[in-house]
């Protein structure tokens, strides 16, 4: 029995296709081919039937991959057990996050966790798409909003509070903005995730959406935190992102009894018996890390 024949066949069946499980087991696709013919060929029946779109499992295909997923996950949870007792945090660790979380926290996070575990190697996927973590071969996200996936394991971060801000160069010369509705005479710089028409703002009893004229709309919050110090105008914006420039006063807080919408933020990895120490030292620290950028996120 060999069982990197079983294990190839399980990368294919998860990720979908041969050339995909090859890039991550980093492999030619014509290997992984000739291991998963060889396994059908010792058990004498086809397991996967291949066209030119996609793959299909046969039924015995079914039936030996429910089984190989579970023996091989037993395989893989022994060693980590045995691991965790004696390795230090080392290795490579694959994280996806948002790619408008913001370039400061993001590479804070990283000094600060190879600064600790020097042996780490630590690749970031910045993307603003749903990453599946099993299929794409990486360890943990750092997700905002709703979770939707019940299987993986989720820790809080806190939540990214949204609210107004611009600097005392653009309130100078701008008309009087002491209430929601004076927005709309003034220019709003719109990240356009956030709404395309209009901004919708809370304060205890009740909200109020504000509709707004979309004359300058932007996909970047990089960029509109950046036009909004550059007195372009009032933005909506995450307050962690902020508390620097209203620290160093390129911007201020507007409209300071309202606030946008708040979207939790969380650490997100797939559920596993033992988990690698390399997995485990990153969670635990960037937890303590980020945790503190979103602890009193409002800014008076």
């Amino acid at each position: 029995m060999d069982l990197n024949e079983t294990a190839m066949f399980v990368k294919v069946v998860q990720v979908g296709s041969f050339s995909a499980a090859a890039r991550q087991l980093q492999l030619p696709t014509s290997t992984v081919s000739t291991r998963v013919a060889r396994l059908e060929q010792r058990l004498g029946t086809t397991l996967l039937q291949r066209t030119t779109r996609r793959l299909h499992l046969t039924e015995a295909g079914k039936t030996y991959f429910e089984h190989a997923v579970l023996g091989l996950g037993h395989l893989h949870e022994a060693e980590a057990a045995v691991s965790a007792t004696k390795a230090l945090p080392q290795g490579k660790l694959k994280i996806t996050a948002p790619a408008d979380l913001g370039d400061n926290l993001l590479g804070e996070l990283v000094q600060q966790v190879q600064a600790v575990y020097p042996a780490l190697e630590l690749e970031l996927l910045l993307t603003d798409r749903y990453v599946d973590l099993i299929a794409e071969g990486v360890d943990v996200a750092i997700r905002t909003g709703e979770l939707q996936d019940s299987s993986l394991i989720a820790k809080s971060l806190g939540d990214i509070q949204w609210a107004a801000f611009a600097s005392a160069d653009y309130l100078a010369q701008a008309p009087t903005l002491r209430e929601p509705q004076d927005l709309i005479q003034h220019r709003c710089i719109q990240f356009s995730p956030m709404g395309r028409e209009s901004w919708t703002l809370q304060q205890v009893g009740g909200s109020m959406t504000i509709p707004l004229s979309g004359k300058t709309m932007v996909n970047s919050i990089g960029v509109v935190h950046a036009m909004a110090s550059n007195s372009q105008g009032v933005a909506l914006l995450p307050t962690y992102i902020c508390k620097t420039a209203v620290a160093d006063k390129r911007l201020q807080r507007v409209l300071p009894a309202w606030q946008g919408r708040k979207d939790p933020l969380h650490l997100v990895y797939p559920q596993q018996r033992y988990m690698p120490p390399k997995l485990r030292a990153f969670i635990d620290l960037a937890h303590t890390i980020l945790s503190v950028s979103f602890q009193d996120a409002q800014i008076a």
